[in-house]
């Protein structure tokens, strides 16, 4: 019989990287929680966003299964990762191990949580604010990914999250940061999505900023692109994100504008 270890590869920093995108990037996730009256597992649907340090945020009915099981027992994964074209099980996914945590309405983290998960997910304004629904954090306890045939890796919880000290900063200069962005340098974003991305051009905007990088979105696709090193504050966001934009400029050879 095969000892499982030896399916599994060294996690590197290709691995941790490819688990931070598929979650950073995604709109939704399989989400596996226990019937509180029956024991057994469930799997529902769930949409997804990310806190700045790279926990899974969710936001859910009371009328929902998943709800009152999170309750009842907070022990719970999630499976991340697109379909694409092919067999399905080519395509690179990853099932995080985590434990529920439910944020307190009132609250500045219930805000901060809010406005990052409606920018990553628009159409919730229709409902976040309605009293039934609720948003939990998932701290992460370990993962498993499966990057496409033969790349199994095992990640423990700090190789999944951005421990960084300026993320603290950053989450309360990323609203005003994100819309100055997105309402006058919409051609630097332009630039991001081309050159970084290597994505079509279109509406893209910016959908959230941490440490270690940020999110873009046109529609439903959601690109990842990363800091090549992580900000050491506020103040660092502002000078990579102008810094990045002469590089794409130059890298694609369009003419320079002020960023």
């Amino acid at each position: 019989m095969t000892d499982k270890k030896d399916v599994l590869r060294e996690t590197d920093a290709e691995a941790i990287r490819l688990a931070k995108t598929l979650i950073r990037t995604a709109r939704y996730a399989a989400i596996a929680t226990l019937d509180p009256m029956t024991g057994s597992p469930i799997a529902t649907r769930v949409g997804l966003s990310t806190d700045h340090d790279g926990a899974p945020i969710i936001l859910v009915s009371g009328l929902s299964a998943h709800t009152p099981a999170l309750i009842a027992d907070p022990r719970c994964s999630l499976l991340i990762g697109d379909v694409g074209k092919g067999d399905p099980l080519a395509h690179a996914r990853i099932t995080v191990f985590a434990e529920a945590k439910e944020i307190a309405r009132e609250t500045a983290e219930h805000a901060r949580l809010e406005w990052r998960y409606v920018s990553h997910q628009p159409k919730a304004k229709l409902y976040v604010g309605l009293g039934d629904f609720r948003f939990f954090r998932l701290e992460p306890t370990g993962a498993s990914l499966n990057g496409g045939f033969g790349k199994a890796y095992q990640l423990a919880a700090d190789e999944l999250l951005s421990l960084h000290p300026a993320n603290q900063e950053l989450a309360t200069a990323e609203k005003s940061a994100v819309e100055h962005m997105n309402g006058d340098h919409a051609d630097a974003i332009a630039l991001y999505a081309r050159f970084y991305a290597k994505a079509p051009d279109g509406s893209w905007h910016i959908s959230g900023i941490d440490a270690e990088g940020f999110d873009i979105a046109d529609g439903d696709d959601v690109q990842r692109i990363w800091f090549s090193t992580p900000l050491g504050s506020a103040r660092d966001m502002h000078m990579s994100l102008v810094r990045m934009a002469g590089e794409a400029r130059t890298g694609l050879g369009t003419p320079s504008e002020t960023a």
